[in-house]
């Protein structure tokens, strides 16, 4: 699309994204030979956080017991930090 020359605004319509994601997704990934869409992909996936974190049977068993007590997901993730 940006190299059909349309701009933020026309790109965000079309991808259904608000035009800042656009924008913000083209300055991150631009660059030198401009913007590249299989290098920006590869780009965002090497910057990708893979969350290895598991939980133990003893954590599984707190969560239960948390939501037996009628906490929240929203409490029971602030307990577990």
């Amino acid at each position: 699309l940006l190299q059909a020359k349309k701009g933020m605004s026309e790109i965000a319509r079309i991808i259904g994204c608000h035009k800042s994601t656009v924008s913000r997704e083209i300055k991150r990934n631009m660059g030198q030979r401009g913007y590249r869409p299989k290098q920006a992909h590869r780009l965002a996936k090497e910057r990708k956080v893979v969350n290895s974190a598991q939980i133990s049977r003893f954590g599984w068993c707190y969560i239960e017991h948390l939501l037996n007590k009628r906490y929240s997901p929203e409490q029971i993730t602030g307990r577990l930090r």
